[in-house]
């Protein structure tokens, strides 16, 4: 392998791992008032409906970190809460490949 070659393919690599932590997912004005609780909070919310959210979990062969692909599916499903008119989200199940699935509230005068 040349100098060049290799040269690249660590730049490129790099690139992969920097890009992997990176969060693309940028909040809404509404979905930064939205916030996550767990079940036994939203017991006097009324509830609104279900969003699934997804994201990419990889990009190319290299997997994107947990934490950064959370917040990722967690800041797509407060902007949708929020189009909904909710202001709570409580998940409705695990991060799966990038995917999940949110509950829907409204606590503030429900």
């Amino acid at each position: 392998m040349t100098w060049a070659r290799l040269s690249t393919l660590v730049f490129g690599v790099a690139v992969m791992f920097i890009v992997s932590g990176c969060t693309w997912v940028e909040l809404t004005p509404g979905g930064e008032k939205v916030r996550e609780l767990t079940p036994p909070e939203v017991g006097r919310c009324k509830h609104l409906g279900r969003v699934t959210s997804n994201t990419a979990a990889t990009v190319g062969i290299f997997a994107r970190s947990k934490e950064t692909v959370q917040k990722e599916v967690n800041r797509l499903a407060r902007n949708n809460a929020a189009d909904m008119g909710g202001d709570t989200i409580v998940p409705a199940g695990p991060l799966i490949d990038g995917e999940q699935t949110f509950n829907v509230y409204r606590c503030i005068n429900p």
